[in-house]
């Protein structure tokens, strides 16, 4: 490491030059390796620090960091009039699936709506840049599997999944309905039959998925045809 970035001010300047010129988000690791293998945590939060008050924010979304507009400051830098776009019934459901269930697959998905899935719906989220293919589950038939984005943390001001709201939140807000008893059953045999090892059983809360699908169905989600 130089040494020139044995003080912690040079550091924080190295870093802060390090992600103006990144031509995308950088994970620390990845920081701390330009600078030399320099500990970067420290300055990271001394830059998030400065940058709370300004025009440009620093954030982290999906553990990588990078600098963007101040929310309040966004519709200024706007060029062309916002396209409303309404997510369809169906492809809310499965995207709040994929954000609660991650990694899982399309038939884990129609399983827990009840009904299947088209092709065209886990495309239309995929062409948004909010869900990806995660890899394979290593089963009979390796079956796709998806997961969230970095694109859909930061479309939603999430810093990670861990993000989400809750079930005490949902049922505040008064946005959860109660779960039909069907589907509670078909999560509690699949829970007791544990089939899927691989998944992450205490991140499976049903009720906040099929919440979350209420909540994004209620309102527009907007996608800039070309943003500054």
């Amino acid at each position: 490491m130089p040494d020139t970035l044995d003080n912690p001010d040079d550091l924080v300047r190295a870093v802060e030059a390090c992600l103006f010129a990144a031509e995308e988000p950088l994970t620390r690791e990845q920081i701390s390796a330009h600078l030399g293998d320099a500990e970067v945590k420290d300055a990271l939060a001394a830059l998030q620090e400065q940058y709370a008050k300004r025009g440009i924010n620093l954030v982290e979304r999906g553990k990588r960091w990078a600098f963007q507009t101040a929310p309040d400051l966004a519709h200024i830098l706007r060029r062309e009039k916002d396209q409303l776009r309404r997510l369809s019934r169906a492809a809310t459901e499965v995207l709040a699936i994929i954000a609660y269930h991650e990694p899982v697959s399309r038939a884990e998905i129609e399983a827990i709506r009840g009904v299947q899935t088209s092709g065209g719906t886990l495309d239309v989220l995929m062409e948004a840049g909010w869900v990806r293919v995660a890899g394979r589950r290593e089963v009979p038939g390796r079956p796709v599997i998806y997961a969230t984005t970095a694109e859909f943390l930061a479309h939603f001001g999430l810093e990670s999944r861990k993000d989400l709201p809750g079930l005490v939140e949902l049922k505040a807000s008064g946005l959860l309905d109660p779960v039909d008893d069907a589907y509670e059953d078909l999560m509690e045999q699949r829970s007791a039959e544990n089939a899927e090892p691989e998944l992450e059983p205490e991140e499976a809360q049903p009720d906040e998925a099929e919440a979350l699908a209420d909540e994004f169905d209620a309102e527009m989600l907007e996608k800039p045809d070309e943003s500054a």
